[in-house]
């Protein structure tokens, strides 16, 4: 199946894609009223608005950085994922979401690195648990988190993952223990963005690698805006060899115009009577 992601509504209902997405909180902040036609989306703890207005909402590194913007490798600010006032708030946007769609996407869930986070709060908690070691217990933090959200969607439980398939990255990265989150999540999301997609076999390879990892079948989605049509649907063809859906992000036109000619193509030779 095809889908899209998308933050306009009306591109819910166009005839090309099988399923939407719809993003309802992002991580600029920026947030929007859950849709009944498509899948709500959630970033988690990735939140500039967040942590823009109230700083030490943000997760603190083991030399003391923040994780904010201002950091060479941050896009976006990520939230310390122990901060209960700010997780409560998360949660209730899912169920909200939840009411209108029971099917609920959850994205940016995790730490933001590895050497994150060792704010006050975190240090307390984890020497305060039955841990040993930190990253054994961010795992539990997060899986508790999902288990949480879960729990308040009766539909399908889709989870974005980090595009870093290699043994044990995800883990100590972010926090994610594939095989417990396994229990909560529906199906997973691996989010293969270039701007051209010249070259697709850093694709295959990544695509491949979550093949290995994963033990359910999972959807690849790929970047649409400003990319050459051919070059869109030669990346779908070797993302749809892998993800059990291939979905396209933020320029559903240009999307559509490659399912168009895809079928297009799939059509020609073929002879009737």
């Amino acid at each position: 199946m095809f889908g899209v992601v998308t933050r306009n509504e009306e591109e819910l209902e166009w005839a090309e894609f099988d399923v939407g997405f719809y993003e309802v909180k992002d991580v600029t902040g920026r947030s929007a009223e859950p849709l009944a036609d498509g899948v709500n989306m959630v970033s988690c703890f990735g939140d500039n608005a967040a942590v823009e207005a109230e700083p030490d909402l943000a997760a603190v590194s083991d030399a003391g950085e923040r994780a904010t913007r201002e950091r060479p490798y941050f896009d976006w600010a990520y939230v310390c994922p122990t901060r209960e006032d700010y997780r409560e708030g998360v949660l209730e946007i899912i169920s909200d979401c939840a009411e209108v769609n029971p099917d609920v996407r959850l994205d940016d869930v995790g730490f933001p690195r590895a050497e994150y986070c060792h704010c006050e709060r975190c240090d307390e908690q984890f020497e305060s648990s039955e841990f040993d070691d930190r990253f054994a217990w961010r795992a539990d933090v997060i899986t508790e988190f999902v288990a949480e959200a879960a729990d308040r969607i009766p539909g399908k439980t889709y989870f974005t993952l980090y595009p870093d398939p290699y043994p044990g990255h995800l883990y100590e990265r972010a926090g994610l223990d594939l095989d417990a989150l396994a229990e909560y999540v529906d199906e997973f999301v691996v989010p293969l963005y270039d701007m051209a997609y010249t070259t697709t076999y850093w694709l295959e390879t990544i695509a491949s690698g979550f093949a290995d990892a994963l033990d359910r079948p999972f959807s690849v989605e790929l970047y649409a805006v400003d990319v050459d049509v051919d070059n869109l649907i030669h990346a779908a063809e070797v993302a749809e060899a892998y993800g059990e859906n291939v979905l396209f992000g933020y320029d559903a036109s240009n999307a559509r115009a490659a399912l168009r000619r895809m079928k297009a193509e799939s059509q020609d030779g073929v002879s009737h009577g």
